[in-house]
């Protein structure tokens, strides 16, 4: 995209990614919110400070390494008793719904599971939860092949929480998914 994806709008005149994101995780239920960037992205730092408390800018010093690494810095960020997992919502996914979010976490809270994800018409989508007793494969699998390798390895036993909320599968990865998802040219 030629810049960071968290600070885009949501088309003309929306939000940031980053804010849309906030909004619905707090309104879905979400009351510890970590933004995960690279100690250099003071522009998004500074968002991140920007946006309602209990949101936290976490440094990830080893993004080199992929998105694995993000989801390790949150780990070791959250990592105490009385955690029971973490949600993970990639930034470049602004348009799941508030709803899609309590209801992953509902449907979560009322089962044993490693994982739980959404997913829309069959689709895997995000957000997923991974599971606190998933946190210590998700710090030793291979950056190479992210955090797919531990859900491949689970995939048994994942919760599919299918939801009317296409946004769990709409990425907005490049300037032609923006101009497709939001009626106009990327800023």
């Amino acid at each position: 995209m030629g810049r960071s994806k968290a600070l885009l709008p949501v088309g003309t005149g929306g939000p940031t990614f980053v804010q849309r994101l906030a909004d619905t995780l707090r309104r879905g239920g979400v009351d510890d919110l970590l933004i995960v960037g690279r100690p250099e992205d003071e522009a998004l730092r500074t968002a991140a400070g920007a946006l309602s408390p209990g949101v936290r800018f976490v440094e990830n010093r080893h993004a080199a390494e992929g998105q694995l690494s993000s989801i390790v810095t949150a780990i070791n960020v959250i990592d105490h008793p009385g955690v029971r997992g973490l949600l993970v919502v990639p930034v470049d996914q602004p348009l799941v719904a508030s709803s899609t979010v309590s209801e992953l976490i509902r449907r979560y809270s009322e089962c044993d599971v490693p994982l739980a994800r959404a997913s829309y018409r069959g689709l895997h989508g995000h957000p997923v939860i991974f599971s606190r007793r998933l946190f210590d494969e998700l710090r030793r699998a291979d950056r190479n092949v992210g955090a797919k390798e531990v859900v491949r390895r689970h995939r048994d036993a994942i919760l599919e929480v299918d939801v009317d909320d296409e946004g769990v599968v709409l990425d907005v990865d490049d300037p032609e998914a923006y101009r497709r998802l939001f009626g106009v040219e990327l800023p």
